[in-house]
């Protein structure tokens, strides 16, 4: 509660602090001048036969990089800082791209467009003026939280991104990111979003040095003091892992608890009560039973500018699987109440195939948690590796049956 108060405070004080416009203007930026400007950055070639060569000719920006962060020159948070358009309601050509049939905007295109400008963020703030090209790979490592305010996006009233990093380590980033809305000449909160971004070598092999950021006023000390925090709560989280720890004793009650809800009694008297003995309760579904799967082949159109699968449409690939899932569990229309911990583990390859699985894992009233979980194959050495761990919480027009698991996995 207290996390979800600091972001809801905050960003209006900070976005104070950092510009003093917060009107539309013809002069900001839209989303295909920031992907332009991306590819601008890094020398990303247009052509997907010319790739090999464009990322060949990255390799000799290696000199540029920094030995170490001391190296850098410190930068403030507004010298990150961007506004973007997405200009939904002034040209209605593009509104069609950002449309779904329930007459509102598409989330996936929305996750789409806050990866991209999320990476252009963690440019500016390593920008060097003398550099026409940045040596440094920005990559998304973490959707650490996006919180939505507002059920409903309307597809013809403009769009603001606003953003800027707001926490640095020695290569990593965090950037947070809000989204407002136009209605009635004024611009309405949205959603906030908190993204983490990485820096590597040229070659997107090793970890590399960016700018240290240094806050300015209380308000900045509090969002840089937060961001660490943010840390060290993903830090404690990887480590308290089921993979490296086993169940605490609560956890280990709550197991057992919904196993004693689902046992079948009846044959308590026969003395025949077994782990099989298991039965469904009332206004419940199995939890594998609440899945859906989808294959998705990674085609040249998606990819990003280092030629691996733009990370922003794995997002929108799965957010659609799991807003898929929930509807057909629900059996009404979900809507997206919040995004949380999407780690991105080994990156996408072009020419892959990218297969994708939606799981119901938890149900309470209205609200559906669904988690999709995404695998690469390779058709060549046959082998599987999970690349995303996607985390969507929804709330259904309906009460929803309880989802109960049957494994203790």
């Amino acid at each position: 509660a207290y996390r979800l108060c600091i972001m809801r405070k905050l960003p209006s004080v900070l976005a104070r602090t950092l510009t003093s416009g917060t009107s539309a203007s013809p002069e900001l930026p839209d989303m295909s001048k920031v992907r332009s400007k991306l590819r601008d950055i890094v020398g990303a070639s247009t052509n997907w036969r010319d790739h090999v060569q464009a990322m060949q000719e990255r390799k000799a920006l290696h000199t540029l990089l920094a030995k170490r962060q001391e190296d850098l020159p410190p930068r403030r948070m507004k010298d990150s800082y961007l506004e973007v358009i997405l200009p939904l309601g002034s040209q209605p050509e593009i509104r069609e791209k950002y449309l779904n049939v329930h007459n509102s905007v598409r989330f996936g295109r929305i996750l789409e467009d806050l990866d991209s400008l999320g990476v252009l963020i963690c440019y500016t703030h390593t920008k060097q003026e003398m550099q026409q090209r940045s040596p440094l790979s920005i990559v998304t490592a973490l959707v650490d939280k996006i919180n939505l305010c507002q059920k409903i996006i309307h597809p013809d009233c403009d769009i603001k991104f606003t953003g800027n990093v707001s926490w640095v380590g020695k290569t990593s980033m965090e950037v947070r990111m809000h989204m407002l809305q136009l209605h009635d000449g004024n611009y309405s909160p949205v959603l906030d979003a908190t993204f983490v971004m990485v820096a590597r070598d040229p070659e997107n092999k090793r970890p590399a040095f960016v700018n240290p950021l240094i806050p300015e006023s209380p308000e900045e000390e509090e969002i840089f003091k937060q961001g660490e925090l943010n840390k060290l709560k993903r830090i404690e989280f990887s480590t308290a892992s089921l993979l490296k720890m086993a169940p605490t004793a609560e956890e280990r009650n709550i197991v057992h608890d919904i196993f004693l809800n689902t046992l079948d009694m009846r044959q308590e008297g026969e003395g025949t009560v077994s782990f099989r003995s298991r039965k469904l309760p009332p206004n419940s579904v199995w939890m594998e039973d609440a899945k859906l799967k989808g294959l998705q082949i990674c085609h040249p159109e998606e990819r990003n500018i280092f030629n691996r699968i733009f990370g922003g449409f794995l997002m929108r690939k799965a957010f659609e699987l799991g807003w898929a899932t929930a509807c057909s569990y629900g059996g009404s229309r979900p809507f997206i109440v919040s995004v949380d911990d999407i780690m991105f583990q080994k990156p996408v390859e072009v020419g892959s195939l990218l297969l994708l699985s939606g799981q119901v894992c938890y149900t309470e009233k209205n609200y559906i948690q669904i988690r999709v979980h995404s695998e690469v194959y390779n058709a060549n050495t046959r082998e599987h590796h999970t690349t995303n761990i996607f985390h969507f919480t929804f709330i259904s027009e309906n009460e929803v049956p309880q989802v109960v698991p049957k494994t203790y996995g």
